[in-house]
């Protein structure tokens, strides 16, 4: 019998000390209900929690643990750049090699500002979008979550959608009137809002695989739609890559489309697992950003050279592996069809989709294409199926508008353990 005392001592606690018990929403469990699991240390592709109970993870902290957890390589980076300080608040060699790094890896990208999270590096390339346009006007898809910056909480996805909350309470009535939202994959949608707002667009900003309604892929066409409006319209198209970037390809969901963004977004994986984001994009537009140019931002910590380290080992790690995206995508195939395949078995409608490195599990019978076809899946039913798989040693995604993530370090043998799960969790969520 699986308990978790200490996990549930420990969150009575944490709700006493933090709003919700957690510093982050989705984690408080609300969704799926009962309580969070406390982590106590993670290796490979497994999690070993507080009570002691091992779990095969497919949410790698959310995405960054593309090679693992605790890779060895990546650790003895991180413990030798420990010894040499922790912070400086100065330039370092370190923020020169990862910035030509990435600047290599991604097609985009001609300069880089480092930052410290995906939402401080979707909020500046916003403000960038703006300075640099004149325009006041954004665009986003219903669904995508691109941090908690006050204009992109407007039909936002990932904890927002998880909760079910308004996504503008403490957002200036003002400000959001400046975020136009369609929904993705609607290339008739985006038309419409050129057409009546063009002049005013400074930027469509786009998960270019949506991860926070669950994975969508994007239809034939339709990034290739958003880019020949920007152009034409003269707003900038950003790619929010924070999820996508190195995850579904070395250069990208860019690379793997064949779309240049005119602004880039990163995180999760370049920091290997420790707090980093950034952007980036032509040389030109990048020139606006202070202190070269009058568009403001700055970050004591942006380019600390422990997440730098890490984030520039596991980059050279994959680098260095040919196979990995191959593996990587017939990973998250064989994962997602899987447990979509065992629910179907059992007479519940289930969809899976699948890019690269991240995989999307739907109790529904299609494959959504929108936000609100993801809305459409049977939620209730996700829930017990959620904690039917925790109960049998499998980690998936407390919600179930979050896409999951396989990494190298998931084998054949973790497949079969999941696919066994599977079948008695969906039994047991169909018995109550």
């Amino acid at each position: 019998m699986v308990e978790f005392k200490q996990s549930e001592a420990l969150f009575a606690r944490a709700v006493e000390l933090m709003p919700g018990g957690v510093n982050s929403p989705v984690r408080a469990f609300r969704s799926v209900g009962g309580t969070p699991v406390f982590i106590a240390s993670a290796s490979g592709a497994e999690l070993v929690d507080v009570d002691g109970n091992r779990y095969i993870d497919f949410v790698g902290s959310w995405g960054p643990m593309i090679l693992g957890h605790a890779h060895p390589e990546v650790i003895e980076a991180v413990r030798e750049a420990a010894g040499r300080g922790l912070s400086f608040g100065a330039p370092t060699a370190l923020e020169n090699e990862m910035t030509a790094l990435l600047c290599e890896l991604v097609p985009s990208l001609e300069m880089v500002r480092l930052v410290n999270s995906g939402t401080e590096a979707t909020m500046s390339a916003i403000r960038l979008a703006r300075g640099y346009t004149g325009r006041p006007k954004i665009v986003k898809f219903e669904g995508c979550y691109h941090g908690h910056e006050d204009s992109m909480l407007v039909s936002a996805g990932s904890g927002v959608a998880t909760l079910g909350i308004p996504g503008t309470p403490g957002v200036l009535p003002a400000l959001a009137e400046q975020t136009l939202t369609a929904p993705y994959n609607d290339v008739p949608a985006i038309e419409a809002i050129f057409d009546r707002f063009g002049s005013e667009v400074a930027c469509v900003i786009v998960e270019p695989v949506a991860g926070n309604m669950g994975c969508i892929p994007p239809e034939p066409g339709y990034l290739e739609a958003l880019r020949r409006l920007c152009t034409a319209h003269g707003a900038l198209l950003i790619f929010d890559e924070v999820m996508t970037g190195f995850r579904v390809a070395l250069g990208g969901a860019q690379a793997l489309y064949g779309i240049a963004p005119d602004l880039t977004t990163l995180g999760k994986v370049i920091g290997g697992g420790m707090p980093v984001g950034a952007y980036g994009g032509r040389r030109e537009i990048m020139q606006h950003i202070a202190p070269v140019g009058p568009v403001y931002q700055a970050g004591t910590l942006s380019g600390n050279p422990l997440a730098a380290t890490a984030g520039l080992t596991t980059l050279r790690l994959l680098q260095r592996d040919a196979g990995l995206y191959g593996r990587l995508g017939a990973m998250s195939a064989a994962v997602s069809e899987g447990m979509a395949s065992v629910l179907n078995a059992a007479g519940v409608p289930a969809s899976a989709t699948h890019v690269g490195g991240m995989m999307g599990l739907f109790l529904r019978g299609q494959a959504p294409r929108s936000f609100a076809e993801a809305k459409e899946a049977d939620v209730a039913t996700f829930n017990r199926f959620f904690w039917g798989m925790l109960r049998r040693g499998v980690y998936l995604a407390p919600s179930a508008f979050e896409a999951g993530f396989v990494s190298a370090s998931h084998t054949e043998a973790h497949v079969a353990q999941v696919l066994e799960a599977a079948r008695g969790a969906i039994a047991e969520a169909l018995a109550r």
